[in-house]
Order: structure tokens, then C-alpha cells, then sequence
């Protein structure tokens, strides 16, 4: 596999990355709907009852509240990591709920104190919500559609005088300038820590690199010396392909820490890719320990299809989850055998599936709740947790799902679910032995 430069793999991850839901974790975002379910009836109780306002309404607090409670009980709008839908949808609440509900009962409450005081702070609480582009543009479109809304619809309010609009105009405008810097540097603080963190990757990388060269050539000199020793000659290229397989081995690892820190951007998924090819392909190609490993992995295809990604990506996405099953295979005392660890593709339904099915130890039920988070691995002993994380995004970026079927024990299956773009499906016949 050819290796990227590093400024080549670093390039993408230093662009500026937008990120609509900052910190899009599940907790964070159910917080989020909870203030958004339980603040708004209490806010009008407050303001009704007992700190009374010029204007409430009910059924505006209860359309709010309803925004936030329907990305509550919605698990697709809360999942981590989020999907496209599910960020367009949150990103919308939340601009709603915020500048423009915010702004329109400022205006229909006569810009008062009160409210005068919470739409300040409404510009503090955005930019911590979302990325600075989108709050700055939400909190413009904000301000301009409830004062449309207001102007439409409002009630009539006596207007302030000069000096009050303008001394709102300073509060405000000092409140958007210091929510936008804060945004900024946060922003770029997150961009310097990747940047280091990706720099010290690409350092090590570059390290590791330089001894397996000297490896490589250790091989080579190894096979010229069996060339020229006929009586040694077959343990000495038993050597040599053991050392270069060591070293395929090795590079291999490291392609693959680079691409699984591309977390956070990834390239676009436009390449029309066969799903029985691309297995094929990475399961033949991976560095296998030893024979037996390789002998126990099979392909299985009913029904072929194609499907949009990145092909390099997709093979890491298989490449992790056949490490990933020979790792758990190797665990069990049981010895390895044929078809311990298999790779089926088909069609069901239009939708094109991905298993990816293993007779190993299996996955506890505690792994399996955060498997899919960065940093959480099932392997604690040599697991960094980044893979299955990978994984996920990659999948989502096609489009596609993936989930998790395990018993302790007994094995675990990971089935991938695409949206096949082949409009007839494409037929191969059932693969019974081992890819070699």
C-alpha cells in the first residue's frame, strides 16, 4: 500500500472544521433537550406568576418545548456520533429555540430589562452550542427573522428612546463580539491539538519507518545469501519472507493509525465500489501472523452490489474488523480452523449487508453499550479504541449503518448495512474455501 506523505495524510485534519454540534456527545445533547423540555414552562410560570412580563404565551412555550422533546425521545437524533439528518435537525431546534424565539420575544416584550438582559446572554449560550460560522450566521438570521416575526405578527409596544436603542446596540454588539472570539479560540485550540497530536503520529511514524527499511533490506540480503547456499537455502528463505512479512505488517499499522485519525474529516465518498471486490481484495491483502490465521478467514458472497465510498477507506474499515475478530479468535483456547472467521456479502430487501462474523470470546454487554466511542476498546490490553470508532464514520459517510451482535463467549457479528446503488443485483457463487 502506498503511503502518504505526512503533510499529505495532515493536510485535511488542520482545514478548518465546521462542526455544527460542538461536543456532540449523548449526554450533552440530552441536557441540551432537557433544558429546552423543562426551561421553557418554567420560564412562563415565572413570568406569568410570579416575576410578571408585558407578554407570555403558552402555546409558543409548549411549541418550544415540543422541539426539545422530540429530539429527546428520538434515539437517530441523539445517537454518537451524530448523522447528517440528525445535525440538520439539531442545528435547526436549536437556532429556532434560541436567536429566533429569543428575538421575538424581545421585541413583543417591549425590549425590556428583562429581556434585554436575556438576549445578551442568548449570543454567550450559541456560540457555546455551535460552531462560530454557523451561530454567527444563526444569530443574524436570528435577529432578523423575529424582528419580521414581530413586525408581521407582535403586539404593539411602546418604542425606546434613542439613547436606550443605543444602549442596547453597544450590549449587544459587545456580547456577539466576545461570543465570536471565544468561538474563535476554541476553534482553534481544538485545531492546535490535533495538529500536535497528528504531528507526533506522523514523527513516530517517520521513526518507525526508518528501522523497517533497514528490515527490508535484511530480507533482500537474506534471499541473495540463500541464492548462493543451496544446503541453507530453505531455512534462510523461510527467514527472509517471515522478516518481510513482519514488515508488510508493520507499515500496514501504521497506514492504518494515520487514517483512524481521520475522525473527525473525512474525504468525500464518491467512488462507485463492488462490495464483493473491495472484500475480496482486503481480505487476500491482510498481514496475516501466520497460516493459520489466514486459512480460518473466508469469503462468502450470495448476491454482490455496489455502493459510494472511499475504496482506501472502506478496505481500513474491513482491515479493523478482521484485526479485530482474528484478535478475539485468538483468545479462546479452542484451535483455529476454517470458517471460524467469516466475511458474507447480499442483497435484502435493496439494501446491500456487510457480516463480518467471528467464533471468538465475544463481546461483554458493558463493551458493547460504548464500543462505537473513540477511546473505548473491548481489548483493554492492546485496543487504543480508535478503530471501531473509524469504522462507524466511514459507514456513516456512505450512507450506511452498522451494528453489533455478540454473546460472551460464543462469537460476535458485525453487520453493515449500505444503500446499494447497482439497480439490478450482481450474482456470484458462494465462496467455500479460504482467500489466499
Amino acid at each position: 500500500m502506498r503511503v502518504r506523505s505526512g503533510r499529505d495524510a495532515l493536510k485535511p485534519l488542520l482545514e478548518p472544521m465546521l462542526e455544527p454540534i460542538l461536543h456532540p456527545s449523548q449526554w450533552r445533547i440530552r441536557a441540551l433537550c432537557i433544558s429546552i423540555v423543562i426551561g421553557h414552562p418554567l420560564f412562563y410560570v415565572i413570568w406569568t406568576h410570579f416575576l410578571p412580563q408585558p407578554y407570555e404565551s403558552l402555546w409558543q412555550r409548549l411549541a418550544v418545548s415540543a422541539l426539545g422533546l422530540s429530539l429527546l425521545v428520538s434515539p437517530r437524533l441523539t445517537a454518537v456520533p451524530p448523522s447528517r439528518f440528525a445535525v440538520t435537525v439539531i442545528t435547526l431546534v436549536f437556532w429556532a429555540t434560541l436567536p429566533l424565539y429569543f428575538t421575538w420575544m424581545y421585541f413583543c416584550n417591549g425590549r425590556n430589562a428583562v429581556w434585554f438582559a436575556t438576549l445578551a446572554a442568548m449570543f454567550l449560550i450559541y456560540y457555546h452550542v455551535t460552531d462560530w460560522r454557523v451561530a454567527t450566521i444563526g444569530i443574524a438570521a436570528g435577529l432578523g427573522g423575529g424582528w419580521l416575526l414581530f413586525a408581521l405578527f407582535g403586539p404593539t409596544v411602546q418604542p425606546l428612546t434613542l439613547e436606550e436603542s443605543l444602549t442596547h446596540a453597544v450590549v449587544f454588539s459587545f456580547c456577539w463580539y466576545m461570543g465570536l472570539m471565544l468561538g474563535l479560540s476554541s476553534s482553534n485550540l481544538r485545531r492546535e491539538q490535533i495538529k500536535q497530536a497528528l504531528g507526533t503520529m506522523g514523527i513516530m511514524a517517520h521513526e518507525l519507518r526508518t528501522p523497517l527499511a533497514t528490515m527490508a533490506l535484511i530480507g533482500d540480503a537474506v534471499r541473495s545469501t540463500a541464492a548462493t547456499a543451496p544446503t541453507e537455502a530453505t531455512g534462510l528463505e523461510q527467514l527472509a519472507t517471515r522478516l518481510h512479512a513482519l514488515v508488510r505488517n508493520m507499515n500496514r499499522q501504521i497506514d492504518m493509525q494515520i487514517t483512524n485519525a481521520q475522525l473527525m474529516h473525512l474525504p468525500p465518498q464518491t467512488e462507485l465500489v463492488s462490495a464483493a471486490s473491495l472484500i475480496r481484495k482486503a481480505v487476500a491483502a491482510f498481514p496475516y501472523r501466520n497460516e493459520r490465521e489466514r486459512e480460518c478467514a473466508q469469503v462468502r458472497v450470495e448476491r454482490d452490489f455496489e455502493f459510494n465510498t472511499s475504496e482506501a477507506l472502506f478496505t481500513q474499515v474491513i482491515d479493523n474488523l478482521v484485526k479485530n475478530a482474528l484478535r478475539a479468535l485468538a483468545a479462546t483456547p479452542a484451535a483455529r480452523s476454517p470458517g471460524d472467521l467469516v466475511l458474507s456479502v447480499d442483497l435484502e430487501g435493496g439494501t446491500g449487508v456487510i457480516r463480518v462474523t467471528d467464533r471468538g470470546v465475544g463481546i461483554s454487554e458493558r463493551a458493547m453499550s460504548r464500543l462505537f466511542q473513540p477511546f473505548v476498546s473491548s481489548n483493554q490490553g492492546t485496543g487504543h479504541g480508535l478503530g471501531l470508532a473509524f469504522c462507524q464514520r466511514v459507514i456513516l459517510a456512505a450512507g450506511g449503518t452498522i451494528k453489533v451482535h455478540s454473546v460472551p463467549g460464543e462469537g460476535a457479528e458485525f453487520v453493515i448495512r449500505l444503500p446499494a446503488r447497482n439497480r439490478f443485483p450482481i450474482k456470484h457463487p458462494t465462496l467455500k474455501r479460504s482467500i489466499s
